[in-house]
């Protein structure tokens, strides 16, 4: 244990700033997949037929993808149409259209679910549709869908793992270089998995107080 403790304490720097990188990589991701996903679920609900069928297509293939692959992708590709990215924009790249995607589904099913009685009346003491959208359907709309945002926040983290496939230098791969050196699988992948755990909880916690100061609890 003293011998864990000392590589620990000689790797607390590569590490720390691994875990860091895994929450900067986290919070843009979900930041953008957010506002991509805010941006289909309308599209979804009260685009016309043109404008839902590409957003259609998106979600559906995005959701259908596995992470790994997305990432690979967000790597490889640009560079063939001369899109220089390196690898950790190319990762936030991936698990933003992959927030967007399941995030957007959210969206749609929170707005279908509002009565349409809401819309009726909001446009009945003139309020335009921007309007109707940003003061009586979104609000009602973000506060169901946040509950389910918050597990997708929590995925997102544990996703961030897989950037270490292309070279992110992330928890899991500063955790993988620091066991090749000690050779303490075990024990470092434990605390690698604490730590993604705390992370974890946090977000949860911090979402769990957002949800009840929105519902006024």
């Amino acid at each position: 244990m003293q011998s864990f403790l000392n590589q620990v304490w000689i790797a607390r720097w590569p590490l720390w700033e691994g875990f860091l990188l895994t929450i900067e990589i986290a919070a843009a991701s979900i930041l953008f997949g957010t506002i991509l996903g805010c941006i289909c679920g309308i599209q979804l609900v009260y685009g016309p037929a043109i404008v839902r069928f590409p957003f259609r297509v998106y979600v559906d293939v995005m959701r259908g993808t596995p992470v790994l692959v997305l990432i690979l992708a967000a790597f490889y590709i640009p560079a063939v149409v001369d899109v220089s990215l390196n690898a950790t924009h190319a990762g936030i790249l991936a698990l933003s259209l992959f927030a967007g995607a399941h995030i957007g589904e959210l969206v749609r099913g929170a707005l279908q679910a509002i009565p349409p009685g809401q819309a009726e009346a909001a446009r009945s003491i003139g309020l335009t549709f921007p309007q109707t959208l940003a003061y009586v359907l979104l609000p009602q709309a973000l506060r169901s869908a946040l509950p389910p945002w918050i597990n997708t926040g929590v995925e997102l983290i544990k996703g961030s793992s897989l950037l270490s496939i292309i070279g992110v230098g992330e928890l899991l791969l500063k955790t993988q270089e620091v066991i090749g050196r000690t050779f303490m699988t075990i024990e470092f992948y434990v605390l690698a998995g604490v730590l993604y755990l705390l992370a974890n909880i946090s977000l949860d916690q911090l979402g769990r107080a957002v949800e009840r100061r929105v519902q006024g609890r």
